[in-house]
């Protein structure tokens, strides 16, 4: 009964999100839309029972890199800081989430694509340069959270070609209680999008915590070097 309640209160606030893009963000400021997807974003991972722990100070202008394990990621995040996402064009066909993720700034790119990635880089450079914060998951897909997936370095091209200051970022599940992982939020392999709103509905109290690393600059290094890097930098904040 509690997860059904949940759950309901959690999609009549996507619906109310989804009003909201509609009937007000015609007329407002980017900066007054921006205060609304971090307020939205952090009252939707309350609506879900979760718990927020943020880390460190986020950066106003440059690119986040940050570990994946599950579509939560991009609500924890904007509920602690306000910024763009590179996702997969396939989000943008899902119903209502695609187009408030649309609205919210998404940058979309088709991952089989090698043209359109090349594009996504392009404009993510532009991003950047016009003091945009954007945030990427070099994974390029989720994980469990057990360990890090290897870390592609294309997107990392954008923070070169912007000269743009780069932040890892460490995002961590767990039990609120024994501050043991919590793998109920996953989002891996075979399973649905439902299932795993689900177990994180019946769960019980998890702490999503974002954790903002030291900003990093491009330095005499390639953009493979740098992605294994931050790589190994975010798995140290995650132990």
């Amino acid at each position: 009964m509690k997860a059904g309640f949940k759950f309901f209160r959690a999609l009549l606030h996507v619906l109310r999100g989804y009003w909201i893009i509609r009937t007000q963000f015609a007329n407002i400021s980017q900066p007054l839309r921006q205060a609304h997807v971090q307020q939205w974003s952090a009252q939707l991972v309350h609506i879900l029972g979760l718990e927020l722990r943020v880390l460190g100070t986020p950066i106003q202008t440059g690119l986040l890199v940050a570990n994946h394990i599950s579509w939560l990621d991009n609500v924890a995040i904007h509920a602690a800081h306000y910024c763009r996402f590179v996702a997969k064009s396939d989000i943008k066909n899902w119903p209502v989430i695609g187009y408030l993720t649309d609205q919210s700034g998404m940058l979309f790119v088709e991952r089989t694509s090698r043209k359109d990635a090349h594009r996504v880089v392009q404009t993510l450079a532009q991003r950047l340069a016009a003091g945009d914060c954007v945030a990427v998951f070099p994974e390029g897909t989720t994980g469990d959270g057990r360990r890090l997936l290897p870390f592609h370095a294309n997107m990392l091209q954008s923070a070169i070609d912007a000269d743009a200051q780069v932040q890892p970022v460490a995002i961590q599940y767990t039990d609120s209680t024994s501050n043991a992982p919590s793998f109920a939020p996953c989002f891996v392999g075979d399973d649905t999008l439902l299932q795993s709103v689900w177990r994180t509905l019946r769960a019980k109290t998890i702490t999503v915590t974002v954790q903002f690393g030291t900003p990093q600059t491009k330095e005499a290094r390639t953009r493979r070097v740098w992605a294994d890097q931050l790589r190994t930098t975010i798995h140290t904040m995650l132990t």
